[in-house]
């Protein structure tokens, strides 16, 4: 059997750079785009080029099992930024997908596509949009994206709402939305395994002992994260060390952040 291939975008990111080491220990041949310069490491291709470079994204698409859609601006910033990297960046690659036959997409979301939600007193299933920024919107946008395509296409389509990846929760906050690296990449290989088409939300978390998000939607692709962010509680210190305003985006949704002010 050939080798299994993962095309990463985003690949010059936090999240990537926690995930390719344990992709590659587990013998996947991965193609790297981002448009920031990349060193490639033993069994890494990597292509630098705009996600909304049509043709290079497709050539990049082809013959890859899995995409991992990372890329996009990671934070707010003015609209036309967003639009162009989020969302028309996600347009041409799962055209590009479409059209090279690739059936299994990840797209990373995120929780701010429901930011101005309370915090949950209990885990939930679902929430409806409630985006708390123009990141957040553009999360809702690409997530009809992989929606239409899955519908369309016959592709399988995974949604993760990915709540803080780091490689250890950094604050109380992150108690409840943490995802590690090992278990990201539990939700990667049980986006590229289950096989029923459709978009399937995922809330991407480990399993903390304090999450605000089910862990059902996971598991009904195969996904059971395996670390609990409760193991870091006496590194991270009291709830008072991090006060917030009971959101779930946190300061994304504060005024002190305008909406289409970088920061």
């Amino acid at each position: 059997m050939a080798p299994r291939r993962y095309l990463i975008t985003g690949a010059a990111g936090k999240a990537a750079r926690g995930i390719r080491p344990i992709l590659r220990a587990q013998g996947i041949e991965l193609t790297l785009l981002d448009r920031a310069p990349l060193t490639a490491q033993p069994g890494e291709t990597v292509v630098r080029a705009e996600l909304t470079d049509a043709e290079a994204v497709r050539a990049a698409v082809r013959g890859v099992d899995l995409v991992v859609h990372l890329g996009g601006l990671p934070r707010e910033h003015p609209w036309p930024d967003i639009a162009s990297a989020n969302i028309d960046g996600t347009r041409v690659l799962l055209e590009a997908s479409a059209a090279e036959g690739v059936r299994h997409v990840l797209i990373a979301s995120s929780t701010h596509v429901v930011g101005f939600w309370p915090i949950p007193s209990a885990p939930v299933d679902d929430l409806p949009a409630r985006p708390d920024s123009y990141y957040g919107v553009s999360k809702v946008v690409i997530e009809s994206l992989g929606s239409v395509f899955a519908d369309r296409h016959d592709m399988v389509v995974t949604l993760a709402r990915i709540g803080t990846i780091e490689e250890a929760p950094s604050n109380h906050r992150s108690l409840a939305t943490w995802l590690s690296y090992a278990d990201f990449v539990r939700l990667i290989e049980a986006a590229a395994s289950h096989d029923t088409a459709g978009a399937h939300m995922v809330w991407a978390i480990s399993r903390n002992t304090r999450r605000w998000f089910s862990l059902e939607p996971g598991r009904k692709i195969g996904y059971e994260p395996q670390d609990d962010a409760e193991a870091y509680a006496a590194l991270v210190g009291p709830a008072s060390d991090n006060p917030d305003n009971g959101l779930i985006g946190a300061g994304f949704a504060d005024a002190a952040h305008p909406l289409g002010v970088a920061w």
